[in-house]
């Protein structure tokens, strides 16, 4: 590892500069939109998708990351895990105020993951949720392990013992990502020019991740919350494989545990046809009617 390539942990645990967002109701409904999202009261932009809570702390997403991680390693970042804790759902005309922070990371063998916190309030401090985005820096490994990690929300496989309580199909449309990029304020160009994808790589144009996130996310939420994002208090992912446009994306949900007023269930999400998991360790946490 090179002096010039290593992690500033100076700027582990501190705090980016606040960010605002005021929420419209037109732009909930464009994220409903853009998500193929059927929930009335999302579609109506009464409240927000669950997974409409990365927009308003997207801006502090990026600072955390280059506060630690070289700038060399920016482009080598892809998202690996996304773990929302959520204390009520956004609504249209919330003035919401976002920071993050690194706190930790993990040099492994193939590369460094990296964890950053995330803080949603209101302007009067009430806390709307609280985001663990898990980043992973491809082929760099950071040689040691410091701070903290995300919690954990790993699948246990002794559930497929039993047959799934719900299983989900969304297609994802030839111009998902199109919609998605704006509603969501993401404008990474693998998403939208086919000669950018391929010269990192890809077969073509990917979905992004967060979008895979809210299918799977409205998938669940119809099967187990009666479409009500008041019950969900936590929805966690991790990103396995890549999505197409054209796919078609099953999600299968199981039942993993109950405790006082609260169910957790475990899911995840298949490319149908194609054999792979473009989400595994699917974790939600869903309060009893």
């Amino acid at each position: 590892m090179s002096d010039d390539l290593a992690f500033d942990d100076a700027g582990l645990d501190k705090w980016s500069d606040e960010d605002r967002f005021e929420v419209t109701r037109e732009r909930i409904v464009e994220y409903a939109e853009a998500t193929n999202d059927p929930i009335a009261a999302h579609r109506s932009g009464d409240l927000a998708p669950p997974v409409f809570g990365i927009v308003p702390v997207f801006e502090s997403l990026l600072v955390p990351a280059v506060e630690v991680a070289p700038v060399e390693l920016i482009p080598r970042v892809v998202h690996g895990e996304q773990d929302f804790h959520f204390h009520r759902p956004i609504r249209p005309g919330d003035k919401l105020v976002s920071r993050g922070k690194m706190i930790g990371y993990e040099g492994l063998e193939k590369g460094t993951r990296a964890a950053i916190l995330l803080e949603c309030r209101t302007e009067e401090g009430e806390l709307v949720n609280e985001q663990y985005v898990t980043c992973f820096f491809r082929g760099h490994n950071a040689g040691k392990r410091i701070g903290e990690l995300g919690p954990g929300h790993k699948f246990d496989d002794a559930l497929r013992q039993r047959a799934p309580i719900g299983k989900v199909v969304g297609h994802v449309d030839t111009d998902q990502t199109f919609r998605y990029a704006p509603a969501s304020g993401d404008p990474m160009p693998i998403h939208l020019d086919e000669d950018v994808a391929k010269s990192a790589g890809l077969p073509g144009i990917i979905a992004h991740g967060l979008c895979t996130m809210a299918f799977a996310s409205w998938a669940v939420l119809t099967e187990a919350a009666d479409s009500d994002v008041t019950r969900l208090r936590r929805l966690a992912v991790r990103f396995s494989k890549m999505v197409l446009p054209g796919d078609d994306l099953e999600t299968r949900i199981w039942k993993a545990d109950s405790t006082e007023g609260a169910t957790t269930y475990a899911f995840e999400t298949a490319r149908v046809g194609a054999d792979e998991m473009a989400i595994t360790d699917g974790l939600a946490v869903i309060t009893d009617s």
